[in-house]
């Protein structure tokens, strides 16, 4: 069974990634490609302004590939290891902590992993071009967003195994709220305890930032809704099928 739902989960991560690829290419590569420009002519500027000769460096990689075969190859193979994750996640919480039909499972799953993994982060550090930062401080800044990634994962988990241990003594209800107030009491705790990072240059256009900032919000939603429902629809149709009794082997 772990198998099968394996297939299901990359099958679905694969046909997720499809779509996220085409919304990229639509509504993130514009801003990113505005933002660029507006590096190159600051870059251009200041060698101006300080008599500077030298030729840019070109990149090791074209944009036409970065956007092109580079962007498809990066979304497509991380939705596939994602929807084998997914598919892990669903085969131990069907059945263990939520009993519901398939569909029902893998929603839930998808909404708590866009909350858990992406929006939770983000709000603390979203997604800047990469025009927009120091170099310098790439590393600490990478090592905030997992550390805030790792406390999200961790912090959702508990408040899991805290719901399970609360409904020996209270009612489900209770036992949901309760465990879904630590949860955002630890993350409220993280956000205040990790510092702000503010890297953002003065005259960079604000309307640019945002659009690039509502793309990669954009992305996320697509990947994680696409990848539980076509995940759902999968598992549900294979388990509906293996129930049927003239489908079971003899």
């Amino acid at each position: 069974m772990i198998r099968a739902l394996l297939v299901r989960g990359m099958l679905a991560g694969a046909i997720a990634g499809l779509l996220t690829f085409g919304f990229a290419r639509t509504f993130g590569e514009p801003p990113l490609e505005r933002a660029i420009a507006f590096e190159t002519q600051s870059e251009a500027t200041h060698a101006h302004d300080h008599h500077q000769t030298d030729a840019p460096t070109a990149p090791l990689v074209s944009r036409s590939v970065q956007s092109g075969i580079g962007l498809f190859t990066g979304v497509v193979v991380h939705a596939t290891a994602l929807g084998g994750l997914f598919a892990l996640v669903f085969a131990v919480a069907n059945g263990r902590l939520l009993r519901a039909r398939p569909r029902e499972i893998a929603a839930l799953l998808g909404v708590a992993g866009f909350v858990t993994v992406f929006l939770v982060p983000a709000l603390k550090y979203p997604g800047s071009p990469p025009t927009v930062g120091e170099a310098d401080s790439i590393g600490f800044r990478s090592a905030l967003f997992f550390a805030l990634l790792g406390i999200s994962i961790l912090a959702a988990i508990g408040a899991i195994a805290l719901r399970r241990h609360l409904t020996e003594r209270t009612d489900t209800w209770n036992a949901t709220l309760l465990a879904g107030a630590a949860w955002i009491a630890t993350i409220g705790l993280a956000y205040c305890l990790l510092p702000d990072i503010d890297e953002v240059p003065a005259h960079f256009p604000a309307e640019v930032l945002w659009q690039f900032r509502r793309a990669a919000f954009g992305m996320q939603a697509v990947l994680w809704a696409s990848l539980a429902l076509t995940f759902g629809a999968l598992v549900e149709r294979t388990m509906q099928s293996a129930s049927r009794p003239g489908l079971q082997p003899s």
